[in-house]
């Protein structure tokens, strides 16, 4: 590729889009990453901000189901920058990874902050530039890139460019889907961008609200239709949220907007049948409270007793009035009615964006000749654990190859 021919423009400083700019710049162009916001890498310094869970060391088959219906188009790239080498690329930045007990794999240091540095610092070094505070708003009627900068509207020519803006949750560090009219305007179809691994909203009593508000439902199974997971969730002022609610927020989701509202089933107890806590609730109560007792006898945490209590007063059905095996399947079946999903603006990620149809094996739309895609733009969503980064690294990485082979072939076409 000769110096007039391989300018590249990379849109959005996240994971997928520094990753595009990298393997870019290793194969010889000449790249600048745009950004809007004033520094790269603000949602992926969030991400590590309760220690970076870069990836999970699943095997592999397992860790493409996590993909679900995305998983075809998402394989091939994976294949390519698997966990194993995204692990790699990270010691190769100085900072080694572990595997926590859950099998999710993080950085030594636990932070974002030392990763990305080192990774600016070599991106820098390969003469990738920056430009900042640059907010894409679309291509001019001569196909220049536009982007409003603080000194007025910028057009930049390309010979090809990424785009890497994320999905539309966390605005304020920068993915707030605006790309999405652009594009559709364009005629590339839009899948509507829809919160995941979000929280949802419950209609809470006042008392329970007010006394449980932050408070974790720990070792407890959730379940919606067939779908059921092991974990951890937390009581919110509006409803409920947590790593279980995440892993099961598609289902979750789609519920609600299949009947406007669904049914989560809450196991307290997940690990006792119902025989055995038909048992210890047949005890005498004595002189003890009612909670008390659910307490002692079926050593059930306060937040959890507000839960079956709360079920109960929607019921109608006193639990004093319930017989032992009665309250045992209760406890381990509490049903919470979910009414919406929380806003997208405070999921962790999106599901939606630009449908695999749209892009060729290459990561190249294609009504858009030269325009690649990478990362959260595209629909596809995962649960937490690693396997969004994952996949936003990965995206990237192909992006930025099929970049690579794109202009080969223009410039072996033009000679």
């Amino acid at each position: 590729m000769s110096e007039e021919r391989n300018h590249v423009v990379v849109v959005g400083a996240g994971p997928a889009g520094l990753m595009a700019a990298e393997i870019l710049a290793q194969g010889g162009a000449r790249v600048t990453v745009h950004d809007a916001m004033p520094s790269a890498g603000r949602k992926f310094l969030m991400a590590g901000r309760g220690g970076l869970n870069l990836t999970h060391s699943e095997p592999l088959p397992g860790f493409l189901a996590r993909y679900r219906e995305a998983m075809p188009h998402l394989e091939a790239a994976i294949e390519a920058f698997p966990p194993t080498a995204l692990r790699d690329w990270s010691e190769a930045l100085g900072q080694p990874t572990f595997v926590g007990s859950s099998g999710r794999v993080f950085p030594k240091t636990f932070k974002a902050s030392p990763l990305l540095r080192a990774w600016l610092r070599r991106l820098d070094s390969a003469g990738v530039h920056f430009a900042l505070r640059h907010r894409w708003t679309g291509w001019d009627e001569g196909g220049r890139l536009l982007f409003q900068a603080p000194d007025g509207l910028r057009r930049v020519e390309a010979d090809a460019n990424v785009l890497a803006l994320g999905g539309a949750s966390w605005p304020r560090l920068g993915s707030d889907g605006t790309w999405a009219d652009i594009l559709a305007a364009r005629g590339v179809a839009i899948s509507e961008l829809r919160p995941a691994n979000s929280g949802f909203t419950v209609a809470w009593s006042d008392i329970f609200r007010n006394r449980f508000e932050g408070q974790p439902l720990k070792g407890v199974a959730l379940t919606i239709g067939a779908h059921t997971v092991r974990g951890e969730a937390i009581i919110t002022r509006t409803g409920i949220e947590g790593g279980a609610i995440y892993a099961l927020s598609a289902e979750l989701r789609e519920a609600l907007l299949d009947a406007g509202q669904a049914t989560l089933s809450v196991a307290l107890r997940p690990e006792l049948t119902i025989e055995a806590l038909t048992t210890r609730l047949s005890a005498q109560r004595g002189k003890q409270s009612f909670s008390n007792f659910l307490r002692k006898a079926a050593q059930i945490s306060p937040v959890g007793i507000g839960l079956i209590q709360e079920a109960a007063i929607v019921s109608g059905q006193p639990l004093a009035s319930l017989s032992p095996s009665g309250l045992a399947c209760l406890i381990n079946a509490v049903p919470v009615q979910l009414t919406g999903v929380a806003p997208i603006d405070r999921a962790i990620s999106t599901a939606g964006g630009i449908p695999f149809s749209e892009l060729d094996d290459n990561f190249m739309l294609r009504r858009l000749p030269g325009t690649f895609a990478a990362g959260e733009m595209l629909d596809w969503e995962a649960p937490t654990g690693g396997y969004l980064l994952q996949a936003s690294f990965a995206t990237g990485a192909a992006a930025g190859k099929g970049v690579l082979k794109w202009l080969e072939a223009r410039t072996a076409n033009s000679e």
